[in-house]
């Protein structure tokens, strides 16, 4: 089967599996006349476009996806995603929402052929990205490029969603899918603050790896990332890389793959908060695992070297070089790249600033038993169950309960989520599910007089 053919297929299943497909959305007048969308997702990478395409299948089409990148180019996939292939298992499904023919799968073979496939041991991740602009294109989700949204406000009743050329678009609800950084921005740490900018980055950044070779290079971290970014400064060529891990050993067992069943995907979100802090607390206290490929990229070289126990202390510029005091003696390295995660900051993101003091997190919410404790986690937004924010105070910014935030920052609230495709097929219906409800209960007066008004007979008696 050709891809076009594939394209024609997608649409037909689409078609076949529409019940109920009857309107049910009347679009609300803007501030400034122009109609509201009923909903604004704001990221078009893999959780924005299955949001979308999921709250088209139920109807909601007045919607629109905005994504600051080029077309193409949403998500990491080809711009600071360093490893090779997904880590995932190539079977696992997501944005195609049930839809055999919108699988990975049918798409792999569509292009490569079946026994591709069935030789294919982990997906490459160029070839995830082109499978994602077939889903885009496929289902007819509609996306605006080159948008940075830069403020979200309250507007007669609807949310304004403001851009950086000026634009202002209107929307009953607002879907955040923006990533890792969603609501927050990515870790620098404090000992690397007063490097000079040209010798330290982070993995999100535009690394030269080209420019690295013949360099000694120091990568901080130990998850998944941080090997990826240490091969891929050694297949460019560098002196040296040298891995910098704070735990006694390195994280390889990966939690992610034991909870990947049914239950726990779909209904740790209904947990009270204590099994949720509890189950998800223990999870995201571990470093993300790596796979065996992952760690054979970099060993297999011998100018590779881990040092675990080994977290920074300081840092500072020496005879030309980085001095990186550790533990485990001092590292001098002529480039830092820092592979530290996300630090949750509400006030980094432009479009959460303007209420970033009133949005409720789990320390406000939720006090764990000592043995639990952990500030950081405390930090994370409190969501409701339709992945809503919340008001740390009630009453001062109520219109923020129409902004859903689905990222890495869910995870607390929900588990696995927008932030891994393992959960996708659970956790996007649950989303769709809460912001259908909302829009449903907020239209309850219009909808019992149209019911009360429809009049359309079913038969002719003669």
């Amino acid at each position: 089967m050709s891809l076009d053919a594939l394209h024609a297929r997608v649409r037909d299943e689409i078609a076949r599996t529409a019940h109920p497909r009857a309107p049910w959305l009347t679009p609300r007048p803007g501030p400034d006349g122009n109609p509201a969308y009923d909903v604004i997702v704001v990221g078009a990478g893999q959780s924005g476009l299955a949001v979308a395409f999921g709250l088209m299948r139920a109807q909601v089409t007045n919607i629109l996806v905005l994504d600051r990148a080029p077309a193409g180019l949403e998500g990491p996939w080809l711009t600071y995603a360093r490893m090779r292939t997904l880590r995932s298992p190539k079977d696992f499904t997501g944005p195609d929402l049930g839809l055999p023919a919108l699988t990975y799968q049918s798409w792999h073979e569509a292009r490569y052929g079946a026994a591709s496939w069935e030789a294919l041991d982990l997906i490459p991740r160029e070839d995830w990205a082109a499978y994602l602009a077939f889903v885009r294109d496929a289902t007819g989700v509609p996306v605006l490029n080159e948008v940075t949204v830069t403020g979200i406000a309250p507007a007669g009743g609807l949310l304004a969603v403001a851009a950086a050329d000026g634009t202002v678009r209107h929307a009953r609800k607002v879907v955040l899918a923006t990533g890792q950084e969603g609501a927050g921005r990515w870790a620098l740490p404090e000992a690397l603050a007063d490097l000079p900018a040209d010798r330290v980055a982070r993995t999100d950044d535009a690394v030269d790896f080209a420019g690295l070779a013949g360099k000694r290079v120091a990568v901080i971290g130990a998850g998944a990332s941080a090997f990826d970014n240490a091969a891929t400064a050694l297949e460019a060529g560098a002196a040296e890389v040298t891995l910098l891990c704070r735990r006694p050993e390195a994280q390889v067992v990966q939690p992610y793959r034991w909870l990947t069943f049914a239950g726990f995907l779909r209904h740790l979100g209904d947990l009270d908060d204590a099994w949720r802090w509890r189950f998800m607390s223990a999870v995201m206290g571990l470093r993300e695992g790596f796979p065996q490929a992952t760690w054979d990229r970099c060993a297999r070289h011998p100018n590779f070297h881990f040092r675990p126990g080994a977290p920074i202390r300081a840092a500072r510029m020496r005879d030309g070089a980085v001095a990186l005091d550790t533990p485990r003696g001092a590292i001098a390295a002529d480039f830092v790249i820092a592979a530290t995660g996300i630090v949750i900051d509400y006030t980094a993101r432009p479009e959460l600033l303007a209420f970033a003091h009133n949005i409720a997190t789990w320390g406000d919410r939720y006090t764990p038993p000592p043995e639990e404790r952990d500030a950081r986690l405390s930090a994370y937004p409190y969501l409701g169950d339709d992945y809503a924010l919340a008001e740390r105070e009630p009453g001062l910014t109520p219109w923020i309960q129409d902004i859903h935030l689905f990222g890495i920052a869910s995870t607390l609230s929900h588990g696995p989520s927008g932030s891994s495709i393992n959960a996708m097929t659970t956790a996007v219906p649950r989303l769709v599910s809460g912001i259908t409800r909302g829009l449903f209960t907020a239209d309850l007066d219009r909808l019992w007089a149209d019911f009360r008004a429809y009049d359309v007979p079913q038969a002719v008696l003669r």
